[in-house]
């Protein structure tokens, strides 16, 4: 059964980079504890089998768990490990060619880092756009940050769910959420953090604070 893109407030990353050592199938068990809805495997540094491999037992974990599971970029892996949906970058695979091979059954999501490519991502059919990177970040080291004004924008016109990524942890969270942000893509906070569901309790009892004021 493939799961629709949740309305929820965390997206996880997956970055074995800055995962402490750890093994991704247990950062992203330690992410289903902590009751994460939208995972994305992000790796940039595996072969093709060694990605398989772990989506694969990724998606049984997901699916279990009833997390909708993205794989970033690679529309064979997302394919044979049967994921819920692909994300895809401006410098990836077009989405109309991305829609073709996965109908409309999976979820499709879209980088944007201007306004122009929100509005295209809409018109194109994405299911959901990227919103980023807010501030500087190691996972995005090619991809200048667009800061709260962009931000600003989406949150204003765009009809499509979105998620707001780059630099958030504990101490950019709640003003990203105060200028808009609704899901909060998270990667080195989390992944890096020593224990991972009382790390995305504290980030969750951030963001709901900042919602009430926002």
């Amino acid at each position: 059964m493939v799961i629709p893109f949740p309305d929820t407030d965390i997206y996880c990353i997956t970055d074995s980079r800055q995962s402490l050592g750890r093994a991704t199938t247990d950062v992203v068990e330690s992410m289903l504890e902590a009751g994460i809805k939208v995972l994305q495997y992000r790796e940039k540094d595996k072969k093709a089998g060694e990605m398989l491999r772990e989506c694969r037992v990724i998606r049984a974990m997901t699916r279990e768990a009833g997390c909708c599971f993205l794989v970033n970029d690679y529309l064979d892996i997302a394919l044979l490990c049967e994921a819920d949906g692909v994300h895809l970058g401006q410098d990836d695979i077009p989405l109309a060619d991305a829609r073709r091979l996965l109908g409309r059954e999976r979820v499709i999501g879209i980088s944007t880092h201007r306004l122009s490519e929100a509005r295209a991502a809409l018109a194109g059919g994405a299911d959901y756009i990227g919103v980023g990177p807010i501030f500087p970040t190691a996972t995005k080291t090619t991809t200048p940050p667009v800061g709260y004004a962009y931000l600003e924008e989406i949150a204003a016109e765009c009809p499509l769910p979105f998620v707001t990524i780059g630099g958030i942890n504990e101490r950019t969270v709640s003003e990203t959420v105060r200028r808009g942000a609704r899901c909060c893509g998270i990667v080195s906070d989390i992944t890096s953090a020593g224990d991972i569901p009382a790390k995305i309790g504290k980030l969750r009892a951030l963001i709901r604070a900042a919602q009430t004021v926002a």
